[in-house]
């Protein structure tokens, strides 16, 4: 196998925005054939963000790998033909309104019939169940309803995002982890059957031991800005020209190796940190101590005594950080593709993870919209197949 691991695998990704639309991007990273179906004037995100030319520059990351096609499906014909494809594919990925595919006649039992080892997954705000389920939800609401929101920030202030989608990209991972169970059972089983993604539950199920921290310990986790509580030292310095470094010595024999690495021994055996648990306790009075070394140090004398004691670091990366950066080159983590429409070859993230023997790729950049629609009409279209 050299196309990737889902080589063999056809998607049908049906829906705009951002969850749906990750997932598909992922599955097609990994081999699989993605037909995107869109709308006549094509999935919001083509003009969303930084735009070259009137078109986004996320664009070709988020679409590549995939066919494109325009289906109406408040038309009759385009649904029917939506309809031969669900009939015919691997998986559906839709993120729609639930009820909505149903309106249409696509929904699960409607196509099963024809395909029983379809897999169709469904992404919404609050799933397909429950009082809110008709509901819109985009991933900041499901941030907020998660929890995570209450957890970022400082306590003084209100909560903050993170400066990406992240409850609609972990809302596709989630997808994606369920596409690929569905699939394996159904190896199985010879069955498929419908996969339920909501994002606010993509959300909570990140929250770790919030509930439990609650509910049997007493204790109501809140915003502690750039730290973890009773996880010291983990924390953001500068450096004296000025760049942020992120130092996590968290456990005792990396602070250990951190008191050697700052020539200050003494503090091994300070009963104020020589505990993981002393640490916590005292974790603002150590980040005074550890910012103190660090504003006397330009970066790259800091990292090199860093390193030196394989003390775990990070510098807080810009983009032009991210470029430059060797580790990424040497793993090819940046993929620039051609673009028809764009200056330049359009820089996006390469494939995670990697494989060693079926390795996915990127293949193409996102296409204009409905490029495929013809060459998918025939070959999946009832009334092509039936004259074949």
């Amino acid at each position: 196998m050299t196309n990737g691991p889902l080589d063999g695998i056809t998607v049908v990704e049906i829906g705009g925005f951002i969850a749906g639309p990750f997932a598909g991007q992922l599955l097609g990273d990994y081999g699989a054939r993605v037909i995107k179906i869109e709308p006549p004037d094509g999935d919001p995100i083509r003009s969303w963000g930084v735009l070259e030319n009137g078109q986004s520059l996320w664009w070709p990351s988020l679409a590549r790998n995939k066919e494109s096609i325009v289906l109406d499906l408040r038309q009759e014909g385009d649904r029917a033909l939506a309809a031969d494809l669900f009939r015919q594919v691997d998986v559906v990925i839709e993120n729609f309104a639930p009820g909505r595919l149903a309106s249409w006649g696509l929904d699960y039992e409607s196509v099963a019939e024809d395909n029983p080892r379809l897999v169709m997954v469904h992404v919404s705000g609050f799933g397909q169940t429950g009082p809110r389920a008709a509901d819109r939800g985009f991933g900041s609401v499901a941030e907020a309803m998660s929890g995570l929101r209450a957890l970022a920030g400082y306590p003084d202030r209100p909560p903050v995002r993170a400066g990406v989608s992240l409850g609609d990209e972990l809302a596709g991972l989630f997808a994606v982890n369920g596409t690929l169970a569905a699939l394996y059972e159904r190896d199985r089983s010879g069955h498929g059957q419908e996969v339920d993604v909501a994002l606010y539950e993509s959300a909570f199920a990140l929250t770790e031991s919030l509930i439990s921290d609650w509910e049997l310990g007493g204790v109501t986790r809140t915003r502690t800005g750039s730290t973890l509580p009773g996880v010291a030292p983990s924390n953001v310095y500068t450096s004296a020209d000025g760049h942020e470094v992120l130092i996590a010595a968290n456990s005792d024999g990396l602070y250990r190796r951190l008191c050697e690495a700052m020539e200050r021994e003494e503090l091994k055996s300070d009963d104020r940190f020589s505990t993981h648990q002393a640490r916590g306790r005292n974790a603002a009075e150590l980040d005074e101590i550890i910012q103190r070394w660090a504003s006397a140090l330009a970066v790259e004398r800091l990292e090199a005594r860093l390193d030196e004691y394989r003390i775990p670091r990070g510098r807080i990366y810009t983009p032009e950080d991210i470029v430059g950066d060797e580790q990424y080159a040497a793993r090819d983590m940046i993929v620039r593709m051609p673009v028809p429409g764009y200056t330049e070859p359009v820089p996006m993230p390469n494939v995670v993870p990697k494989f060693s023997r079926s390795p996915g790729a990127v293949r193409s950049p996102g296409v204009e919209l409905g490029r495929h629609t013809e060459a998918v009409r025939r070959e999946f279209a009832r009334e092509f197949r039936q004259a074949d």
